[in-house]
């Protein structure tokens, strides 16, 4: 398999509410939040993980062409081209996730199947805050993150119950987004459609936890591949009616 080319697909993610993607510690220190975010911890800043990203983009592409029933929840793998209830087109888009986003579980793919896949073509990257977002927060005295409290209602008595606090970057922050795409041959535009699907079905559904609450609703904007502009073409990208 031969690699022709490694593209490069930047944007800018702004949030548009806030964002929680949390650091999964279950440690909470005397005056600080229940939910903390992630951080940087060479310079305390928030940033968004690549494999946050990823991993909801995976996720939603499988949900999007209808293989999360029969694989029962489970991510797309080589064993998955082995069911018998998928059509040509289905088996199709599974092979191009699979290209995408690779395998962990080689199952009893044939190997002229795993040849013709071959490895992930997708590498996410951290996505850190923009530093002229930082500088406006830091002239204006503002924090680069905020902290949410909220609580549940009693039904009856309407007496708020269960305090808790997460901590949120704002709605308003900038994040630089980074994706490289390997591209081999036989690969097509098809893949690269795919990856704009991807982010276009971020944009519609949210980044983060609590999204059912308003968290995470994000933008893509300035969007580029190879340092030309895409944002007309992503901007057309429509699940309405599909």
């Amino acid at each position: 398999m031969h690699l022709k080319a490694v593209r490069k697909i930047t944007c800018t993610i702004e949030l548009v509410t806030g964002l929680h993607i949390g650091t999964g510690s279950a440690a909470m220190r005397i005056g600080g939040t229940d939910n903390p975010v992630i951080k940087n911890p060479t310079n305390n800043y928030p940033y968004i993980p690549g494999s946050s990203i990823k991993g909801k983009m995976r996720s939603l592409l499988e949900w999007y062409i209808g293989i999360v029933d029969e694989t029962k929840g489970e991510p797309v793998s080589f064993n998955t081209l082995n069911l018998k209830s998928l059509d040509a087109d289905k088996k199709e888009q599974v092979r191009d996730i699979l290209k995408l986003f690779g395998s962990s579980q080689a199952g009893e793919a044939a190997d002229d199947v795993m040849s013709e896949i071959g490895p992930s073509r997708l590498s996410f990257w951290d996505c850190p805050l923009k530093g002229d977002w930082i500088d406006q927060m830091n002239k204006k005295e503002l924090p680069l993150t905020e902290i949410k409290m909220e609580n549940t209602i009693d039904r009856i008595t309407g007496v708020a119950q269960n305090p808790r606090s997460t901590e949120r970057v704002p709605a308003g922050a900038l994040f630089e987004f980074n994706l490289t795409v390997r591209c081999h041959a036989g690969d097509d535009d098809r893949l690269m459609e795919q990856v704009f699907k991807g982010l276009r079905l971020i944009e519609l559904t949210g980044l983060g936890g609590s999204g059912s609450r308003g968290y995470g609703k994000v933008k893509f904007t300035d969007l580029k591949l190879d340092d030309e502009c895409r944002q007309s073409e992503y901007d057309k990208i429509d699940f309405r009616g599909t």
